[in-house]
């Protein structure tokens, strides 16, 4: 034989080689070759059974397999079967007979002991055919088949079902039709029936709760879309809890991996609460806390209880906790219902129920032991219990509360209000959790409520004091003066704005008009006190002194620095006068004589419609109360029949969000706008206020008008 790569001189030509390898692949030699590379390159070993001599005859690539050669083998089913595991045998050898019998197929995984004692897997398939004398129905002759190594799968499946037997996850694998073929223990323990009852078992007969469900619907999605899944979603008894679940759709079925989150569910639905409580007791200070009114911070109140803790609620003002009559101390100021359709049912039982109460109700009890009551249970037949007969009752059982609270709002050592809140049957019952929340919130509420009721009283004596020194202005026939004070929405509402009108005696006979509007710094006490003293020396001054506006301004300046007043103010003066008779042409002439320190131009409305300042940069001097020695500028016009005369404070042109010079300018259009509408001066007054300011002003608002009447009857 030549060597390998040697060229033979017999050896064809490259054509002719090739016309012989084609020859060669079509024949059936070439059939047979190819199908033997192909078995080796598998690595598959093949036999052959004679079952009539019992001869057993197994190619070389079997032999290696079993760890045998020619002469240990010996050709016989009982070497074969010494080289079966012990425990796979009774399987193997029922595999064989069922082929025999049946004359059918041959299928079978088992294992095999080599003689170094090492263990192999091996997958064999073949088939039992007739013999051919006997025909096609005859009993079988030969059994052929082949055999190949799956150790290494078998271990990897190994390996892989160790790591699924340890997870800490649960997993199970379905087929096409939805049946168990694989659980690993945790999923055993998950689901409450061992692998035994599982396997092979349908997964919607198994757990008819899953059907129609989310677990459904995501499987069969799944599967449908070829696409995995994730969810979590809550499965309800016998397994009652809430799983985290992966899906990945295969060929052979789906893969399922799932964990029990039930305890992470409620840990977080825990910290839900406690964040929702959290903002419920955030949300409740910031709505009590941004006004300073009683009844709308109750009315707050009742809406921010509804619907996140109650369906309905009640919240009860205590006026008057040492009344004999306790009924007569008690006012319900707000109320909310979560359904907009039983809101007027609530608003009629509150405007019942308390004449309806006897001594023994809820409410009182509530007040009288300044403790929390709480009704677990047949909240409609408890209340309805300590109330007399009548439309109350009617109303309560409309309104049908199963569950409810009632809770005392105690604030420095006394009760200032009671809430009582309510649940309805679809809702879970209020519990001492509850309880402790609701009182709470009614720490905060009562305090809030407490201190908007004694700044409520102290407003009002402040803003009392402030107006009464704010007298009304006198009314010469041929002048029409009103004037408006707007005290600040979210402050003290009381502060360092003022106007006055008075008269000066006068060298023609008829006395001067002075008016003037004025700002100290700051929005306190101490600015309306000041206030009082700069108003009161400015007015003494002029009426004294006779002086005009800028010399007034200046005795102003003087007597602030002698008397030490260590405070400032803005200020416009200004002295409406008669000419004396018989001096000019028109005896008729009304001379407008002002000056400024540090204060927003008057604005003039022409009888044409027209608006024009009355200052300037160089007419506004400095601010009283920083230099005495300042000298004040002094500028004259004229006022004609019918044109009116607008003084200010900066409260009514400057806000956070818009500059002073538009706001001055805003206040001229407005002017200009109005001009036609020949409103009197009062409603002037009331038209100039709602335009520039809203219903919280951000700073007092001092307003003057003075107009000329068009004719004198």
């Amino acid at each position: 034989m030549p060597e390998v790569g040697a060229a033979s001189p017999d050896a064809p030509q490259p054509q002719e080689r090739a016309s012989s390898a084609s020859s060669l692949m079509l024949g059936p030699e070439s059939d047979r070759v190819a199908w033997r590379l192909a078995v080796d390159a598998a690595g598959v070993g093949a036999f052959v059974w004679d079952l009539v001599t019992g001869e057993l005859r197994w190619d070389g690539r079997l032999l290696e397999l079993f760890g045998l050669d020619e002469e240990s083998f010996g050709g016989t089913i009982e070497t074969f079967n010494r080289c079966v595991h012990p425990d796979d045998l009774p399987r193997v050898s029922a595999a064989l007979t069922r082929a025999i019998e049946s004359c059918g197929d041959y299928d079978a995984e088992y294992r095999v002991v080599l003689p170094s004692g090492c263990v192999r897997w091996l997958e064999a398939r073949g088939r039992a055919l007739p013999d051919p004398a006997g025909g096609p129905e005859g009993p079988a002759a030969l059994l052929v088949g082949a055999a190949y190594d799956t150790t290494e799968v078998r271990d990897g499946e190994a390996r892989v079902g160790r790591v699924l037997e340890s997870m800490s996850s649960a997993f199970l694998q379905l087929d096409v039709d939805w049946r168990f073929t694989y659980v690993n223990t945790e999923a055993e323990r998950l689901l409450g029936s061992p692998r035994t009852d599982l396997l092979g078992e349908s997964l919607w007969e198994t757990f008819p709760a899953a059907l129609g469900s989310e677990f459904e619907e995501r499987y069969r999605g799944a599967v449908a879309s070829g696409r995995p899944v994730s969810f979590e979603a809550f499965y309800p008894p016998p397994l009652d809890a809430w799983y985290e679940v992966r899906a990945w759709p295969s060929p052979e079925g789906l893969a399922v991996y799932f964990v029990d989150i039930t305890a992470r569910r409620e840990a977080q639905e825990a910290l839900d609460r406690a964040a929702r409580r959290l903002a419920l007791l955030a949300s409740v200070s910031e709505a009590l806390t941004s006004t300073l009114d009683p009844a709308e911070g109750v009315s707050r109140l009742a809406e921010h209880l509804v619907p996140e803790l109650a369906d309905w609620c009640l919240v009860t003002l205590v006026e008057d906790p040492h009344t004999s009559d306790w009924r007569r101390g008690l006012r319900d100021v707000g109320w909310a219902h979560a359904d907009p359709a039983a809101a007027e049912a609530v608003r009629e039982y509150a405007s019942l129920r308390l004449g309806a109460m006897t001594d023994e109700s809820y409410l009182a009890r509530a007040i009288r032991e300044t403790t929390p009551v709480l009704m677990e249970s047949d909240a409609a037949a408890l209340v309805a219990a300590v109330l007399v007969p009548g439309r109350a009752r009617d109303r309560l059982a409309e309104l049908a509360p199963v569950s409810a609270v009632v809770v005392p709002l105690r604030a420095r050592g006394r009760t200032v209000g009671v809430v009582t809140v309510f649940r309805g049957a679809a809702r879970r019952r209020f519990g001492r959790d509850d309880v402790v929340l609701l009182q709470d919130i009614g720490s905060r509420a009562a305090l809030a409520l407490d201190n908007a009721r004694l700044y409520a009283g102290q407003r009002d004596v402040a803003e009392a004091l402030q107006r009464s020194m704010l007298t009304d202005p006198p009314q010469p026939e041929h002048l029409q003066i009103v004037a408006r004070y707007a005290p600040a929405g979210e402050v003290a509402r009381i502060g360092g704005d003022w106007y006055d009108a008075f008269l000066q005696p006068a060298s023609t006979g008829v006395p001067d008009v002075v008016v003037v509007v004025g700002d100290v710094a700051g929005h306190d006490v101490e600015a309306a006190a000041a206030m009082g003293q700069v108003r009161g020396l400015l007015r003494g001054i002029a009426v004294h002194s006779g002086d005009a506006p800028a010399a007034i301004l200046s005795g102003v300046d003087s007597v602030m620095e002698s008397l030490q007043l260590g405070a400032t103010a803005t200020a416009v003066v200004a002295r409406l006068e008669h000419a004396a008779p018989g001096e000019g042409p028109d005896d008729d002439v009304l001379t407008v004589r002002w000056a400024h320190a540090g204060h927003p131009p008057a604005l003039l409305l022409h009888g044409d419609g027209s608006v024009s300042r009355l200052a300037d940069e160089r007419d506004n001097d400095l601010l009283l109360g920083l230099d005495p020695a300042t000298s004040r500028v002094e500028r004259v016009t004229t006022l004609e029949r019918g044109a009116t005369l607008v003084f200010y404070t900066d409260g009514l042109v400057e806000r956070r969000d818009r500059d002073i010079d538009v706001g001055i300018e805003l206040l001229a259009e407005l002017l200009r706008d109005t001009a036609s509408d020949g409103l009197p001066a009062d409603d002037l007054c009331d038209r100039l206020l709602a335009g520039m300011i809203d219903d919280r002003p951000e700073d007092d608002v001092a307003l003057l008008v003075v107009r000329r009447v068009a004719q004198v009857l």
